[in-house]
C-alpha cells in the first residue's frame, strides 16, 4: 500500500466511533506507535477481526495511564464499543523501526496520533508468538503481493536476530524459514546465519 493511500485509509465505522470518543476524553496529546491486528486489517485488507490497537509506545509515556484509563480494555468506552487500545510490553521489534514509521488518520483526531509500523516490522513482530492467526496473516499478505521476501529476511537478519538471545535464535530463524515458504520460490533462496 502506497504512503498516499496509508496516511487516509477509510477507518471502519466502529473504529472510527471508539478512537474518535477516546480523542476527546483525553486530557493532552498522545502518540501511539502502532502494530498488530488493527494495523493488518484496516491497513492491509487482512480478512480477520481484532478488539484491540496494539501499541508498543506511548509517548509521552507519563499519558499511558490516562490513555489506558480512556480506552484500555475494562474502561467503560472498551465496555461500550467491545475494543480496546492495548499497551503492549514485550515486543520484538526490528532495531530501526521507529525510522520507518507512518502517520495514519492524519488530521482526524486533536489529541491522538496513530503512527503504524511498516508492514515488514509489523509482520516480524509476530515471529515470537508465531500463532496460527500470525500464519494466516503472513500466508495472506505474502500471497497478495503485499510482502517482500528479501526485504523481511533482510532486516530480520541485520535488524532483529542480532537483538535476540541465544537460546530463542533456532525459534526465529525456523518461524522466518516457515514463513518465507509462503513466498513460494522466491522466499526459498537460503538464509545466512
Amino acid at each position: 500500500m502506497s504512503p498516499e493511500t496509508k496516511s487516509s485509509p477509510h477507518l471502519p465505522p466502529q473504529w472510527a466511533g471508539f478512537l474518535l470518543e477516546a480523542d476527546k476524553l483525553l486530557k493532552t496529546r498522545v502518540t501511539l506507535h502502532c502494530l498488530g491486528g488493527f494495523v493488518l486489517t484496516v491497513l492491509y485488507g487482512v480478512p480477520r477481526s481484532t478488539g484491540d490497537v496494539d501499541s508498543i509506545a506511548v509517548i509521552p509515556i507519563e499519558r499511558l495511564s490516562e490513555l489506558l484509563s480512556v480506552a484500555g480494555s475494562e474502561s467503560p468506552l472498551s465496555v461500550k464499543h467491545k475494543l480496546a487500545i492495548q499497551h503492549v510490553t514485550v515486543a520484538d521489534v526490528p532495531e530501526n523501526y521507529e525510522s520507518r514509521l507512518e502517520e495514519v488518520f492524519a488530521g482526524r483526531f486533536s489529541k491522538m496520533q496513530l503512527l503504524v509500523l511498516e508492514l515488514h516490522d509489523v509482520v516480524l513482530a509476530k515471529l515470537t508468538r508465531n500463532s496460527v492467526v500470525d500464519q494466516q496473516d503472513v500466508k495472506f499478505l505474502a500471497q497478495k503481493g503485499q510482502l517482500s521476501a528479501e526485504i523481511l529476511r533482510a532486516r530480520y537478519q541485520v535488524e532483529l536476530r542480532p537483538g535476540l538471545p541465544d537460546s530463542r535464535l533456532s525459534w526465529h530463524d525456523q518461524t522466518l524459514e516457515l514463513w518465507l515458504s509462503y513466498f513460494g520460490e522466491q522466499g526459498t533462496l537460503a538464509m545466512e546465519f
